[in-house]
């Protein structure tokens, strides 16, 4: 919500939105086409002047987009009628920055407005010639190495470097239990950009699961969905351990609030943040086998009830 630093990428809105800029333009669509696709992202601050966000959502689409060579008369005329017409420094003394900041927003902004405006010969993209693959199906159960619960970081160059706190102290990330997943839905954004739905074990094993063993009263955790290239699939360690007859249709009925993976796909949130294994709701808050889900835990136990009948 807002951006107080002066400069353009001060907020985490600028920041996840030059992700979502950075992943869309891999998709090989005409411009104007990908222009619909990040505002629909965020139609709010695309479309409302009155949002707090409206001008640094187009202040960022045209600095992205002339810093990656895509030209779009739309994306130019909108950043240059907001400096021009001075509207995101009104925005920002609205918020409450101050007369200091506000000249060096200006400033900066101007430096915005020679990109923008030198930003006339559309340079060639690296898009994705074909579909993302689609690594895990549903129904496939796969097992992975945890450290107190918590998965190997692929985010770090190797699972050594990955910090561990507890309360005597940081240590290293050593394997001392194990964690499954079973994707409960999957499938491609935009016909591109792969992305998968699991639920987590809520409570890591010391040995490592079977499939037998993840059948009966285990209690599984329902998880937004998320990307996962072939790199964070290695890295992880993930090992298929096979298929459970999961009917997409019940899923649905015992998750009713089940949408696509679009936004996660969009802007490339790894599965990799779904995948703790340790509880997140109080007990008192799990359903018994049959039972509606209670408030937003989000849990069931076992895992049969979502197979095919």
């Amino acid at each position: 919500m807002g951006v107080w630093g002066t400069r353009l990428y001060s907020g985490d809105f600028a920041m996840d939105l030059r992700s979502t800029i950075g992943a869309v333009a891999r998709l090989p669509f005409e411009t104007d086409r990908l222009v619909d696709i990040i505002c629909e992202r965020e139609p709010g601050a695309a479309n409302n002047p009155n949002d707090e966000d409206h001008t640094t959502f187009w202040l960022v689409m045209a600095d992205q987009f002339a810093k990656r060579g895509i030209v779009s008369d739309r994306v130019r005329d909108k950043a240059l009628d907001i400096i021009d017409g001075k509207r995101d420094l009104a925005m920002l003394e609205k918020l409450g920055m101050k007369l200091p900041d506000l000249g060096k927003r200006g400033r900066m902004l101007q430096e915005v407005r020679e990109r923008v405006v030198a930003n006339t010969d559309a340079k060639p993209r690296k898009v994705l010639k074909k579909p993302q693959p689609l690594l895990m199906s549903i129904g496939d159960v796969l097992v992975y190495p945890t450290c107190d619960g918590e998965h190997i970081n692929p985010y770090f160059p190797s699972k050594e470097q990955i910090p561990v706190y507890r309360p005597g102290g940081p240590a290293k990330w050593e394997q001392n239990g194990w964690a499954a997943i079973v994707i409960v839905d999957c499938g491609r954004a935009f016909e591109f950009l792969s992305w998968y739905r699991p639920l987590t074990i809520r409570d890591r094993r010391t040995e490592k699961p079977t499939l037998s063993s993840l059948r009966g009263d285990v209690q599984w955790q329902f998880e937004l969905p998320g990307t996962c290239s072939p790199l964070h699939f290695k890295k992880m360690e993930m090992e298929k351990l096979g298929t459970l007859p999961i009917d997409p249709e019940r899923v649905k009925t015992i998750f009713p609030e089940l949408r696509p993976g679009i936004s996660a796909a969009v802007s490339d949130i790894s599965i990799a943040n779904r995948m703790k294994a340790y509880p997140r709701a109080a007990p008192s808050a799990l359903p018994k086998p049959g039972e509606p889900l209670k408030g937003r835990a989000r849990v069931i136990i076992g895992i049969e009830q979502l197979f095919r009948q």
